[in-house]
């Protein structure tokens, strides 16, 4: 096979706008699923006629995933009169999705919405069941539309912009294939290849997919769309990143010390470059000449916030700053892409925080993680440990399916290697084995309840569904807990709980918002929170009030984390900034003080990552990493979504400006 030839006709070459000619003649086409470049699932487009199309869609995800059918009817326009959706979701929720329209009037329902509205004009219904294939539908609607773009329904507007093009080839096989830019309705753009006839040729992201037979060019298409991307996101630092010139002096601070849990009214910080360089009572601090003033007003400075389990793309980065979160841990993710995405952070070429790396390591088998590293014997974990060591990881996360025979092996050679060792519980292991195997951490408090629960392959869907009914059972004051408790306090294990994660999963009900959305929803774009309304997991009959019990044993666990002893750091497995702000709440619900809270969530997080000479509180010498607060989070945890400014290494970034950008709606 020849080498792949790519022609960008992205910096030379605009496409024409119009749409690509329909295909209209009987067929199908194919399509590959890969989740980390490994084919996990399929997906089928079958053109019945002009006027109709049918998709069929389906991929497994560690016991998880979707499968669906779909049929779509077309008016003259292109636009679906008649959308039937059937199958079953990510977690297995069954699916009934149907959307008609006629005689000027649109119709929808599923199982998280109901509807109907008034329609003269071309408007398109996106369904929240829809398939990758569906965004043909929508991209050649947008290409018949005029440049203001299409009315989406229930509401929102989308419009489609050209990024030109790539010609690509499968042995002497040629194809050009053409990109498009959707945007309006979600945070940022979404990107969809089609080919020259207007058929779907693939959609990158997570999953990807992509026409059978040209799995070998996806990393092209990739780049392409990395290209367009960086160019939104160049421009994005040079209008919402603010170089001071010189110093920087905060005045009329009111100083919150999470180490000390004291807060300093009437406190001036000066920034000078990215450190502190002088902390103390307001006029009793020598300002720098020419320094930049920043009235406090009174309002709360601290340091910038620790989101200690994030798997990132790049979006997130903005999203985290404007949430005032300027360290994160990723503990999962592709090791090429999150290199390279540190490194523009930390150079500035994207808007983001600080990142500490964490390298997963998962065994082989029909539940492993969407991994390279799959490990199943010692010479492979070795390998793997030393090269997350080389490109500077911190950290090894050891997941479900690793052979518990291997932990005792991982965790010794990591800690050779400086790196601290955590993760899920791998199946046939016990959270109790685990810490005594070595363990620094544990990862989600499911893993914690599942230490006193038989039975349950730790590898499935099963790790979550069987804590949801047997959770509410577990006395967290019988000897056996107790003594685990005392483990993890002897061991000095840390606990990262991301209750957040298991909110939704528990206690949300199709029709009915996520629960730790509640308090942003209006604020998002409107396909973004179109999505609130899934619901979590299936719940059997009978079973809703148990589900609920169950979640809150969970916030009890961490309670009880707390009133121990045991340190436990905030991260969320969740939506970028938002799902932080969520967790702290969590925790102020489960009963903890928010002063220990904020801990939790900036001095804790910098002391156990052995970063707390360098950030995680206010003083001279240190980063510049820090925050200011329109209202008083120690008193009331839900204060910290109140953040106005977020400064790291000096930068400082208006959090308002930052949400514009992405469609959010700055809190008032």
């Amino acid at each position: 096979m020849s080498g792949p030839c790519i022609r960008l006709l992205i910096a030379t070459v605009l496409l024409s706008m119009n749409a690509p000619a329909p295909a209209s003649t009987p067929g199908e086409i194919r399509y590959a699923v890969l989740l980390a470049g490994k084919r996990a699932g399929s997906a089928v487009t079958t053109y019945v006629s002009d006027r109709e199309q049918r998709f069929t869609y389906d991929f497994t995800d560690r016991g998880r995933g979707p499968s669906t059918v779909t049929r779509a009817v077309l008016d003259e326009n292109g636009l679906p009169v008649l959308l039937e959706i059937t199958g079953h979701d990510y977690l297995k929720n069954a699916i009934a999705e149907k959307y008609e329209r006629s005689g000027g009037k649109a119709v929808w329902r599923n199982d998280a919405e109901q509807g109907d509205q008034a329609v003269t004009g071309p408007a398109y219904y996106p369904p929240l069941n829809g398939p990758p294939q569906e965004a043909e539908l929508l991209a050649r609607a947008l290409l018949r539309s005029p440049p203001s773009g299409l009315d989406l329904l229930p509401n929102g507007r989308e419009k489609i912009e050209s990024q030109g093009g790539i010609t690509v080839h499968k042995g002497d096989e040629e194809k050009k294939v053409l990109l498009y830019a959707l945007s309006g309705s979600g945070f940022e753009p979404s990107y969809v290849w089609l080919d020259e006839q207007g058929s779907l040729f693939a959609s990158c992201g997570w999953p990807s997919l992509i026409r059978e037979g040209w799995e070998g060019v996806l990393p092209e298409l990739v780049k392409a769309q990395d290209i367009r991307t960086a160019e939104r996101e160049k421009s994005q630092v040079t209008r919402l990143a603010h170089h001071p010139k010189g110093p920087v002096a905060f005045i009329g601070a009111r100083l919150l010390d999470p180490a000390s849990g004291t807060v300093r009214p009437g406190t001036t910080v000066v920034v000078t470059g990215d450190r502190i360089t002088a902390v103390g009572p307001d006029g009793k601090v020598e300002l720098p000449a020419g320094a930049e003033k920043v009235d406090a007003k009174g309002r709360t400075l601290m340091p910038g916030l620790w989101d200690m389990h994030v798997h990132l793309v790049t979006l997130d980065g903005l999203m985290h700053l404007a949430a005032g979160v300027t360290t994160v841990r990723d503990l999962a993710n592709d090791t090429d892409f999150l290199v390279d995405l540190r490194r523009r952070f930390d150079k500035g070429e994207v808007l983001g925080p600080r990142v500490l790396m964490a390298g997963v390591l998962d065994g082989p088998g029909p539940y492993a993680g969407p991994t390279k590293a799959l490990v199943s014997t010692r010479e492979e974990a070795v390998r793997w440990v030393d090269r997350y060591a080389e490109l500077g990881y911190v950290q090894i996360k050891i997941y479900s399916s690793v052979d518990p025979a291997l932990v005792p092996a991982i965790v010794e050679h990591a800690h050779s290697r400086g790196l601290r060792v955590s993760g899920h519980i791998p199946n046939g292991l016990s959270a109790e084995q685990a810490v005594r195997e070595g363990f620094d951490e544990i990862q989600h408090t499911n893993f914690l309840v599942l230490n006193f629960l038989d039975g349950v392959d730790t590898r499935t869907p099963a790790r979550f569904s069987e804590v949801a009914k047997r959770a509410a059972e577990l006395d967290l004051k019988s000897d056996r807990v107790r003594a685990f408790f005392a483990l993890l306090k002897e061991k000095g294990t840390t606990v990262d709980p991301t209750v957040n994660a298991f909110e939704g999963m528990f206690t949300g009900r199709p029709g009915h918002l996520d629960p730790s959305f509640t308090d942003v929803a209006d604020r998002l774009p409107p396909q973004v929170r179109r999505n609130l309304y899934g619901g979590g997991l299936p719940v059997p009959e009978g079973m809703d009030r148990r589900y609920r019990d169950s979640y809150q044993t969970m916030l009890d666990m961490v309670r009880a984390l707390h009133d121990n002893g045991i340190p436990f750091v905030a991260g969320t497995d969740s939506l970028a900034g938002f799902g932080l702000h969520r967790e702290l709440e969590l925790y102020a619900k489960a009963g903890i003080p928010p002063m220990d809270i904020l801990r939790a969530a900036t001095s804790v997080p910098a002391r156990v990552m052995k970063l707390d000479k360098e950030r995680g509180t206010i003083e001279p010498g240190k980063l510049a990493d820090l925050i200011l607060v329109d209202g008083r989070p120690d008193e009331k945890i839900s204060d910290i979504r109140r953040v106005m400014l977020t400064v790291k290494g000096g930068v400082m970034y208006d959090p308002a400006a930052l949400y514009h950008e992405i469609g959010v709606t700055p809190i008032q």
